[in-house]
Parts: structure tokens; C-alpha cells; sequence
């Protein structure tokens, strides 16, 4: 099982989300992630730093921790802007990429309307994000699909990338396991420790939790202490 965090990207300045995967680096955590969002949800008057940009700093500032989008939206950008993101967070750390990606949904269309971005039908988001997916794998980088619906999930398993479920229950992870790699995200209710112990019986081979977290309570409730 291999443990992550999303760093603090809902504020002005960077400084705390570096100084985050420096010391998740530090006591063994295995990536850091950023949310792709334009305000935190449901809070459209604070602030939200752009993922990749973040990541950027990160992956030049550490060596070994793995970077990715959990996940980036497609749709906001042009395909091919995400797709020349990717590609040049992959330049500066090679090999420790994990290209998150979704399709969005109700819950993100007021960003898109807030900005003038077109959202597009749930059809046309999923072509896009089959797209996305394929050309990430054939560019050599790990690839996880955002949870949605059904036909979101069958993307992840025809394109043979991971699907990653949020805030699953352990028998979710357990089910959906059985037909796929899955990854898991979501708050740290309860002991950390249990709860990857519980998340790797399932199946999972991430947990990647939400800020704030212990990252050394994390990386020893991995290594089982």
C-alpha cells in the first residue's frame, strides 16, 4: 500500500504546500497531490492555486516523492494544454507523474459557468476524457480515472488505467477492486493507521488523504506501525 496527501492549495501563497510534500518527503509518504478546482467547493470567495504550476514547484524542490492531479478536469483547459501539462511536469520529475483525471460533474459546473467555460454533456466529457486517458498511457505515465458513473468506470477498466474512488467505503474499494486497479481519497476518519490496513485488505494500493493530515502518522500507519 503506498500513502498520499493533497497539499493545502486553497490560499494566496505556496509556501504551505511545499513546506507539506517536503515533509511528507521526509518521513517516507509516497506522493502529493492537488486538487484542479477554481475555488474550494461551494466557497467561490477563497482562493485556489492552479494544480500544475504547484506540482511544478514541488517536483524541483524534492526527489523522490510521487506528483499528480486528483484530478485534473477535462474541459477546462484545451485537451491538448492538459496533455502539454502532463508532459512537462513528466520533464521535471520522470518517472513520479500520476496523471489524475476526471470528467467533472454537477457539483464543479458553476466553476466552468463562473469562468465561461463550457461543460459540455456528460457524453461529450467522457469522449474527452477516454481521449485524455489514452494518450497519457501511451505516453508512458501513470494514469488514474476520477469515480463517476458507470460509464466513467468502464473507461478506467477498457483503457486499463486505475480508478480512483473518493470517500469509498471499504466495501466499495473491495467490490470495484475485482475488476480493476483502485485507487482511494478522502478524509482520515478515524486512526489512519486502521483505516489504510483496512483499505489494502480491500484491494486499494493508494490512500491518499486530505489536508490536514500527520504525514509521519501516515507513513507509519503504511509501514504498519
Amino acid at each position: 500500500m503506498r500513502t498520499g496527501v493533497l497539499l493545502p492549495i486553497f490560499q494566496e501563497g505556496v509556501d504551505r504546500a511545499l513546506d507539506a510534500a517536503r515533509r511528507a518527503e521526509e518521513v517516507g509518504v509516497d506522493g502529493v497531490f492537488c486538487y484542479d478546482h477554481l475555488w474550494p467547493m461551494g466557497q467561490p470567495g477563497r482562493p485556489a492555486l492552479a494544480p500544475f504550476p504547484v506540482l511544478a514547484l514541488v517536483a524541483s524542490k524534492t526527489r523522490r516523492i510521487a506528483v499528480g492531479t486528483l484530478v485534473a478536469r477535462v474541459g477546462l483547459v484545451p485537451d491538448e494544454v492538459l496533455l502539454a501539462e502532463l508532459c512537462a511536469l513528466a520533464a521535471i520529475a520522470p518517472g513520479r507523474v500520476v496523471a489524475g483525471m476526471g470528467a467533472g460533474d454537477r457539483l464543479s459546473a458553476q466553476e466552468n459557468k463562473a469562468y465561461g467555460v463550457e461543460l459540455g454533456s456528460a457524453s461529450e466529457r467522457r469522449a474527452r476524457l477516454r481521449r485524455c486517458v489514452r494518450a497519457a498511457l501511451d505516453l508512458g505515465l501513470t494514469v488514474w480515472v476520477g469515480d463517476g458513473t458507470a460509464p466513467t468506470r468502464r473507461i478506467a477498466a477498457e483503457e486499463g488505467a486505475a480508478l480512483n474512488l473518493w470517500d469509498a467505503t471499504v466495501e466499495e474499494v473491495r467490490e470495484a477492486s475485482r475488476n480493476a486497479e483502485v485507487t482511494w481519497a478522502g478524509p482520515a476518519n478515524g486512526p489512519i493507521a486502521s483505516t489504510v490496513a483496512r483499505l489494502a485488505d480491500a484491494g486499494a494500493t493508494w490512500a491518499v488523504f486530505t489536508w490536514p493530515v500527520d504525514v509521519k502518522e501516515l507513513a507509519l500507519g503504511a509501514a504498519g506501525g
